[in-house]
């Protein structure tokens, strides 16, 4: 994860002006570590400026993103785009009940070691996103997958 004065360095390097919008969305990305969806980083702008706008929120976002400053985490429950901040190949840990996603740093089979199976493929990014539930959710008590809220997390699978 990269520190909030590093994205703010490199966004000024690569011409951007750090608007207080700017800055605030950053903040949220980075100590976010539920890798929030626009909406989300949305949500928590407007509780601090009201006056900013859904469309600033997801242009700077999408600048971000486009400037490698932020990475795009697909969400395959029905969440949607999440965002992070950390562009390190790293994989993902997703809670089918409390929907959290979360970094996982263990070593997976590098893309090199597919040769076979993708055949005149050229793999260009691996991310694996690992589904269950968190250790908050089964301390709790909640359902397992498939057994009530799970269940409605796995229908898009």
């Amino acid at each position: 994860m990269r520190s909030v004065d590093k994205i703010a360095a490199s966004l000024r390097e690569k011409g951007l002006k750090l608007t207080p919008q700017r800055r605030l969305i950053i903040e949220i990305l980075s100590r976010d570590r539920t890798h929030p969806t626009v909406d989300e980083v949305y949500r928590q702008v407007v509780s601090t400026m009201p006056e900013v706008s859904r469309t600033t929120v997801y242009n700077t976002i999408r600048e971000m993103a486009s400037l490698g400053e932020v990475v795009e985490v697909q969400d395959l429950s029905d969440g949607g785009i999440r965002y992070d901040t950390c562009a390190d190949s790293h994989n993902h840990f997703f809670c089918l009940s409390c929907r959290s996603l979360i970094d996982v740093h263990v070593d997976f089979p590098r893309p090199e070691s597919y040769s076979g199976a993708l055949e005149g493929f050229q793999v260009l990014k691996q991310q694996l996103t690992l589904y269950g539930i968190c250790p908050d959710c089964r301390d709790k008590g909640l359902p397992p997958p498939g057994k009530g809220a799970g269940k409605r997390a796995l229908k898009k699978f």
